[in-house]
């Protein structure tokens, strides 16, 4: 079969290799769509995030390694041993991370809230090929009713539902979303079907503003035009907002904000609120521990997503409670194209893409 793999930092060939090998509670899948995550499209360049490191040594120790390829819809073709969640023809999309099994939070009962496991993508071979073989238990069944193309995006969505849930949103909160990009425009909806209030985007692109407002925002903000803290604060009666996601911080070689967004995101909250960082920033940044502790600010980061909350976002898209589909702006035929799609996801903002540019490999 066909499999794009590293050969370093930039270096993504694609070769022939074996077929994958079936295993007791796991499945192999045929590829129908698949999409670069923002962070996979920095990582692959080498960016400082979360996980790159982790890259540059699976890179250096057995290179040319499959990377990669997280987020996307496929069809089960084999079942292992004592797989039950999924069956044969089952379309199918998932969550990314693999419990260890060793820790103490798989030993005690909870280990969809593991951190040590393996992710798809990194060390278990991702969907930038014709088949993979994945853990049945990470998979949900994609109804008829959700496309290919919005089953690629259920995991990106799984992380902004982690960070909702982590947010604990009480009715008739009022939400702030820093950056109306894809895992912005996902929090704000979601922030919605949990009971928020007084919604309120926030982002400097104008079509990206645009789609905030069409898809649910209140209010959106211009932060090229005007001082976002200053419309929050007017926006919420002087108070600040109940809840803060900071969704645009990150490489500002990528069209990201930095860390420009982090102190705005703690200015704009309000006391005893919550700022919720959505965003891989990739860099250190310095705060004064003291003023947060004075204002009683909750500076939070996701959780898990689990099988319940992920089957509940399959119910939320195939209902289109959340849409997905109004962000999918690029979409590119056949698996020769993945390096292009790379290309456009590491820079949006010149291709004018909300969601990463996807693949479809087959149908």
């Amino acid at each position: 079969m066909k499999q794009w793999r590293f050969y370093a930092l930039g270096d993504m060939r694609l070769d022939e290799v074996p077929y994958p090998e079936l295993r007791p509670e796991w499945v192999i899948v045929k590829t129908r769509v698949v999409q670069p995550s923002v962070s996979e499209a920095q990582r692959a360049i080498g960016l400082p995030i979360s996980g790159t490191a982790t890259i540059k040594k699976l890179l250096a120790e057995r290179a040319p390694v499959p990377l990669f390829g997280h987020e996307f819809s496929a069809e089960v073709v084999e079942i292992g041993q004592g797989v039950k969640r999924v069956k044969v023809g089952d379309r199918v999309a998932g969550r990314s991370r693999i419990p260890c099994y060793k820790c103490a939070l798989c030993f005690s009962g909870q280990k969809e809230l593991c951190r040590k496991g393996p992710n798809i993508g990194r060390q278990i071979p991702g969907l930038f090929a014709e088949y993979a073989a994945l853990p049945a238990e990470v998979l949900t069944v994609l109804p008829d009713s959700v496309s290919d193309n919005e089953g690629a995006c259920i995991q990106s969505l799984s992380g902004s539902v982690s960070n909702v849930g982590i947010a604990k949103i009480q009715m008739a909160d009022s939400v702030a979303v820093i950056g109306q990009g894809v895992m912005g425009l996902y929090c704000l909806q979601l922030a919605r079907v949990c009971g928020a209030g007084k919604l309120i985007g926030i982002d400097v692109r104008e079509e990206s503003l645009a789609l905030s407002k069409k898809l649910g925002a209140d209010y959106v903000v211009d932060a090229g035009k005007e001082d976002p803290v200053k419309a929050v604060i007017e926006l919420t009666d002087g108070f600040g907002a109940d809840v803060v996601f900071e969704a645009a911080g990150g490489s500002p070689t990528q069209g990201l904000s930095g860390l420009s967004t982090i102190p705005q995101a703690m200015a704009m909250v309000r006391d005893q609120g919550k700022v919720v960082q959505v965003a891989w920033i990739g860099a250190k940044y310095e705060f004064n521990v003291d003023e947060w502790r004075e204002r009683g600010i909750s500076y939070l980061s996701a959780e898990n997503c689990n099988n319940k909350l992920l089957d509940w976002l399959v119910h939320l898209v195939a209902a289109k409670r959340i849409q997905v589909a109004p962000l999918i702006s690029h979409v590119l035929e056949g698996i020769e194209k993945v390096p292009e799609a790379f290309e456009i996801t590491s820079n949006k903002g010149r291709y004018k893409a909300t969601n990463p540019a996807q693949v479809v490999v087959s149908k």
